[in-house]
């Protein structure tokens, strides 16, 4: 699939495309005192999608609530609302938006700028398109999975913790993983 054209991605539709918060989740996964990995979610986020005519030309915009961090405890999701952390009083929100659509060897890839804590750096999620459905009441939706990973200190994510047993508490990538059903708005 080298030329991607709406004809050869089944149910393809261009317009605008909302997120469904109810079935997606932004979630997010690091390491811990180097034997595990804690995972979390960020509980209020929106974005929108615009699918152009030719799939490859397709934009999108999302943000994330950093208050909204949920790893299921509570002391560890206020510690990451602090300055040690994401510094959610300074720095409200997370931001993507995306630069680019590609294809490589079959699978999408989206190129975009990242926004953590004040600092933007570019990422590429690995994008896999879940397909088109109707649902019960009607909306026509599209569902994807989309993961990337980044290096939290380039982001100015830089607290942690010497282990006694040597190492350190946290790991340095964290992987991010989208989670997505978007509804396409009608005219």
């Amino acid at each position: 699939m080298s030329d991607v054209t709406p004809t050869n991605i089944p149910g393809y539709k261009a317009g605008t495309w909302t997120i469904d918060p109810t079935h997606s989740e932004v979630g997010f996964s690091i390491r811990h005192i180097m034997i595990s990995k804690v995972k979390g979610t960020f509980d209020s986020f929106d974005a929108t999608f615009v699918t152009g005519e030719n799939p490859l030309d397709s934009t999108v915009t999302a943000t994330a609530q950093v208050a909204s961090i949920n790893t299921n405890e509570a002391n560890r999701d206020g510690h990451l609302r602090t300055g040690d952390f994401f510094d959610a009083e300074t720095y409200p929100t997370i931001g993507f938006v995306s630069t680019g659509v590609r294809q490589d060897k079959g699978d999408f890839l989206v190129d975009g700028d990242l926004t953590i804590k004040g600092v933007t750096k570019p990422v590429t999620f690995d994008f896999e398109f879940g397909g088109f459905a109707v649902d019960p009441y009607g909306n026509y939706k599209a569902g994807a999975t989309a993961k990337t990973q980044v290096e939290r200190d380039a982001f100015g994510l830089t607290y942690n913790a010497a282990l006694e047993t040597g190492g350190f508490l946290l790991g340095d990538k964290v992987t991010i993983t989208l989670e997505l059903q978007a509804v396409l708005q009608q005219d």
